[in-house]
């Protein structure tokens, strides 16, 4: 987390010959007086680097040195004070060992002599074990492991600058710090320091771009990394209304029970966007800060990376790097990449905020800015194509645009692809609230070998259905709420959705049209005429004469999977592919928003969706066999007897 300096208070203490004391006195002498009974002055940089058991020189100013016995005192921002002895002094210069408990941060720097004391400047002082040569490079350091070893091949980078350290581990870049951090992909066989389960890969410029400064990164080694789960959340929207903390709470709780189940193998996770919710930063005072406090809470011992969403940025500013600033102090970059074993993670913000106007409008673009593609085509080509590429972003490359097809999605949707061509890369995605999957085998992805996912909200409908039905957390298109899980051995990848809940077993769900009915009846509450013409177009499939159907909704379909129906005696029916309206949903959220007296339509209600199946069945009471197979060979079977009864608590769940 980013840490700002606040000075404190000079406190009066006797101090003998201890290395570190505590100020803990306001009481004593006018130290402006005393300043001026003896006349030191000396240069203090605005950053040093302190070689442990080394010296730090200061310059003298018109000869107005310290004497032998005086001390030098640095105070840090909690009012503790590291004593220093001042020797080799000249008129020119004096110097201070480092002393052995000096940590990096920023101090106050304070000459003493006898009980008179006077604060001559303030510095960032980095301690290090050994110096570098920054040469012409603003932003340097050196990337090591836990032991002090650097580690070579290690990218670092700006945001705009890509660099690789060398075999010591060294870093420099040239920056411009315009965006105010230096961050590093973590490589393959490691991992980053964490706070709690933020991982703390970026560190905060100090100075400003024409001063050279140093920043050092540790890294833990892990090992082997051929095998292991990463685990990518959709959409949490946490703003402490609709009983979200207690839902949220709820389905992390699952989330650990499932982590516990796997044994002793490997679990990373991934967020995509949306973790909080801009307007109740103000409106609620839940902010980023809450979410990462909240999540700390539930969660722990994962390495938790996060994606930034529409609705982490700040709509108070009036610029795309404003805007990003909260979720860049508090969370992560807003782009950066990572490795894990033999795959190759990146991070990207494709939300625009470029257009923001210091009001709730938020007028973002969904498209990557120019300075991101730039990084992006640095970061790749450290990368072999022969790689596999996962990309996370919060905003989709592609949306459905009826049951079977896809259009592109970002402004610069083929700038982009254009960009990653040559590799086989899996998009994850969110902020639909949705659950669909792009392959190769799409026309929109012409021809490149792009996978897109994208995940299903784990609030589901902003929490609503769950608040209004518990047990039933839904999502507009039926999807219930979960996670994505991937199984990674080496370069082969497969996955499978997670409900929250339920086992893994839970990948469809199918109704028996004829017992599901919604008519104007189920809102009497509802007066307006436009809104009853919106609730009626919503359900319009579900009124009217049965016809024996049958509707299945596979949120996870993709065009490898195979949905087959029989008859109990084995005669075969045609599932087709259609759009619906998820009657569950409709049951659990949209009949309970729509039944009051209001004058417009309530947000977030049932869509109408593809991954939905439909088939007709010879007659009412004829059982069915319904299949369903992944590409990974798993399948999952439903012996369908009917009639089959529809009612929310059939698909309750308790968490």
């Amino acid at each position: 987390m980013k840490k700002i300096f606040y000075s404190a208070l000079l406190c009066l203490a006797v101090l003998s010959g201890a290395a570190t004391v505590t100020s803990c006195s306001d009481d004593g002498p006018d130290t402006n007086a005393l300043a001026k009974s003896f006349d030191v002055d000396f240069t203090v940089p605005a950053s040093m680097v302190a070689e442990k058991g080394q010296y730090l020189t200061f310059a003298v100013n018109e000869g107005k040195a310290p004497v032998d016995g005086d001390l030098i005192l640095l105070e840090n921002g909690s009012g503790i004070l590291t004593e220093c002895t001042v020797t080799g002094v000249t008129e020119n210069a004096f110097s201070i060992a480092v002393p052995d408990a000096l940590e990096s941060g920023n101090y106050h720097v304070i000459i003493k002599r006898g009980d008179r004391r006077k604060t001559v400047g303030f510095t960032a002082i980095t301690v290090v074990e050994r110096s570098i040569d920054p040469q012409n490079a603003t932003i340097y350091g050196v990337v090591a492991d836990a032991a002090g070893n650097g580690i070579e091949g290690v990218q670092v980078t700006d945001g705009d600058e890509v660099v690789l350290t060398d075999q010591d581990g060294v870093y420099r870049i040239k920056s411009t710090k315009r965006l105010g951090y230096v961050y590093y992909t973590v490589p393959a066989g490691y991992e980053p320091a964490t706070d709690g389960v933020m991982p703390q890969i970026h560190k905060y410029t100090r100075l400003t771009d024409a001063v050279p400064e140093r920043i050092d990164f540790a890294l833990k080694s892990v090992g082997s990394q051929d095998n292991y789960k990463v685990i990518f959340l959709g959409d949490m929207h946490l703003a402490n209304r609709n009983s979200d903390i207690t839902q949220f709470k709820a389905v992390m709780n699952d989330f650990n029970k499932y982590r516990g189940a796997q044994g002793s193998g490997k679990i990373y996770a991934v967020t995509l966007g949306d973790m909080s919710w801009d307007l109740y930063w103000y409106d609620n005072k839940f902010n980023l800060n809450n979410y990462v406090s909240t999540i700390n809470e539930c969660v722990s011992d994962v390495i938790m990376y996060h994606v930034i969403g529409n609705h982490d940025n700040d709509y108070k500013t009036t610029s795309n790097v404003g805007a990003k600033q909260a979720f860049r102090s508090i969370v992560a970059p807003n782009y950066y990449s990572f490795n894990i074993g033999n795959i190759h993670y990146v991070v990207l913000d494709d939300i625009d905020c470029s257009t923001y106007d210091g009001t709730t409008s938020r007028k973002y673009a969904e498209k990557l800015v120019a300075e991101q593609l730039e990084w992006l085509r640095k970061d790749l080509a450290n990368v072999d194509k022969a790689t596999p590429v996962f990309i996370a972003m919060h905003a989709p490359v592609f949306y459905p645009s009826g049951a079977t097809s896809f259009r592109k999605g970002l402004d610069n949707t083929d700038e982009l692809l254009n960009i990653v061509n040559g590799y086989t890369v899996h998009f994850v995605t969110g902020h639909t609230h949705k659950n669909y999957n792009v392959q190769p085998s799409h026309s929109v992805t012409g021809g490149k070998d792009i996978y897109e996912h994208n995940v299903p909200a784990v609030c589901s409908d902003w929490w609503y259905s769950g608040s209004l039905t518990p047990g039933c957390l839904v999502a507009p298109d039926g999807a219930p709420s979960g996670y994505m899980v991937w199984d990674v051995k080496g370069k082969e990848l497969s996955n499978i959705y997670k409900t929250f809940g339920r086992d893994e077993n839970y990948q469809f769900r199918a109704y028996d049209l004829n017992n599901v009915s919604f008519s104007l009846d189920d809102v009497p509450n509802l007066k307006n005429a436009t809104v009853r013409a919106t609730f009626q177009s919503i359900v319009a499939d579900y009124t009217g004469d049965k016809k024996n159907e049958v509707l299945i909704n596979v949120w996870n379909y993709n065009p490898k999977w195979t949905v087959s129906v029989t008859t109990k005696d084995g005669a075969a029916l045609t599932a087709t592919a259609v759009q619906a309206y998820d009657p569950l949903h409709i049951a659990a959220q949209t009949v309970k928003r729509f039944n009051k007296d209001v004058s417009s339509a309530p947000n977030f209600p049932t869509v109408k969706f593809c991954h939905f199946f439909k088939v007709t069945a010879p007659d009412a009471d004829t059982d069915l066999v319904i299949t369903v197979k992944d590409e990974f060979g798993h399948t999952w079977t439903e012996e369908m007897q009917r009639p089959k009864a529809f009612s929310t608590e059939a698909y309750k769940v308790n968490l």
